[in-house]
């Protein structure tokens, strides 16, 4: 049996459309192995939100090939939209695949298999018009699934490439939620989170005339589901159809990643986000008075160009007003093919992480001042892992419960919350 081997980088979305090419080739009668052994076919999903990930990319072509010289690499993902040229002359590299066509990825390894010299599947993205629907053949051995139900952005932040390499916005039919909804719950899964490049926009771009809630509310109609979750979302997009779906179900959970990026007006609008800083710590106050208990988490970019001393420190102090229940730290990575990329006052490296520094200790703060307000309380926890006799999972707030109970993984307990542990809190069963 021929066997193949699969690498991802990157975002959650990326992961999930991993898990599908998985599965075509278990369809196909393929062998998957990990990444680790030797293959005769490895397949990396790339990333190229930064420059660090198409590095790494790129270390993991030359690692495939130091496994077996007679390898078949293929190479798909944003960087591979982005880059093929560069992808198709390194050495072992026989396929490069863009962000669509993985439907085909199987047909195409094979061709590439028969053909000389490196077959290149890369089209025009920014004219992709449907979304590529493909099906979930495996269940990934996990407890949570990622349902992918859009693709595309055109924000145009002026850090991000993801607009070039993504596309257009494009959405996945209703229909085809509510079937792939109800295979990955027979498949055992209880938690499904809804995915996409620029979730918000879900339905903009069908005739359907449908949104956001109305996919969350597709996948809400199986009995089966214990627990639904958003992925990330813009703040100015959360809709009143969404805010009564997540208070009349408590499936829902209540848990919405909402991207601030900065704190001060300034930076924002250098950065082309379609906010204020108060209009966005607006948006916070519906949110909270809409859920509530709802839990807020956020990505912040420090070090972006322009950002002088004064304007961080204007985003720390604000950053620290807004109650997150956690924040995600980023250095801002300069990225070629972007217009920030080419502004002239660019932060030195040492200033980036002395400020990244600053804010994840604000971070760290923040987290375990809102991990504490739930201590003595009980919450329903779905277990996924277990390392050395402790178990983990989640709650619908997104907090981390560890416990030595033996309870039994992909299932949801009922736990008091006692104390702070690691990066979350310490449960015993109710």
């Amino acid at each position: 049996m021929t066997t193949a081997a699969f690498m991802t980088l990157g975002c959650k979305v990326n992961q999930f459309e991993t898990e599908t090419m998985e599965g075509l080739f278990r369809k196909a009668g393929y062998e998957i192995v990990p990444f680790t052994e030797r293959a005769d076919v490895y397949i990396i999903n790339t990333c190229s939100v930064t420059m660090l990930g198409e590095k790494k990319s790129r270390q993991l072509i030359r690692r495939a090939r130091r496994e077996n010289e007679d390898a078949l690499i293929a190479v798909t993902g944003c960087y591979a939209q982005l880059a093929p040229e560069i992808i198709a002359q390194l050495p072992g590299v026989r396929l490069v695949v863009g962000t669509k066509d993985r439907a085909r990825i199987v047909e195409l390894v094979e061709e590439a298999a028969k053909a000389d010299g490196v077959v290149r599947e890369v089209g025009d993205i920014m004219h992709a018009d449907t979304f590529e629907d493909i099906p979930l053949f495996s269940a990934p051995e996990r407890t949570r699934a990622f349902l992918k139900i859009q693709e595309g952005c055109q924000n145009f932040c002026t850090y991000c490439i993801i607009p070039y390499t993504r596309g257009p916005l494009r959405s996945r039919p209703i229909e085809s939620i509510r079937r792939e909804a109800e295979k990955l719950l027979k498949a055992g899964f209880r938690e499904i989170v809804l995915t996409g490049i620029h979730l918000g926009a879900y339905g903009r771009d069908l005739e359907e005339n449908v949104t956001l809630a109305d996919a969350a509310a597709a996948v809400l109609e199986f009995p089966e589901l214990k627990r639904l979750r958003l992925g990330s979302l813009e703040s100015i997009e959360l809709s009143p159809e969404l805010f009564a779906l997540i208070r009349s179900d408590k499936r829902f959970a209540r848990h919405l990643h909402l991207p601030l990026q900065a704190g001060s007006d300034a930076i924002l609008k250098t950065m082309n986000r379609h906010y204020t800083a108060e209009e966005f710590s607006k948006l916070l106050e519906k949110v909270r008075a809409e859920v509530t208990g709802v839990a807020i988490t956020t990505d912040i970019i420090v070090g972006f160009p322009g950002e002088t001393e004064e304007l961080f420190e204007e985003g720390l102090a604000f950053s620290a007003k807004q109650g997150f229940a956690r924040m995600h730290v980023f250095p801002y990575s300069r990225r070629p093919g972007t217009p920030a990329a080419k502004m002239s006052n660019q932060i030195s490296q040492t200033e980036k992480k002395d400020r990244v520094h600053r804010m994840q200790t604000l971070a760290d703060s923040m987290a375990e001042k809102f991990h504490e307000s739930f201590l003595g309380e009980t919450a329903d926890v779905l277990f996924e892992t277990e390392t050395d006799g402790i178990i983990d999972g989640l709650t619908d707030t997104y907090i981390r419960v560890y416990t030595d109970a033996r309870l039994p993984l992909g299932e949801i307990a009922q736990m008091k919350l006692t104390k702070l542990y690691k990066d979350g809190v310490w449960g015993v069963p109710v």
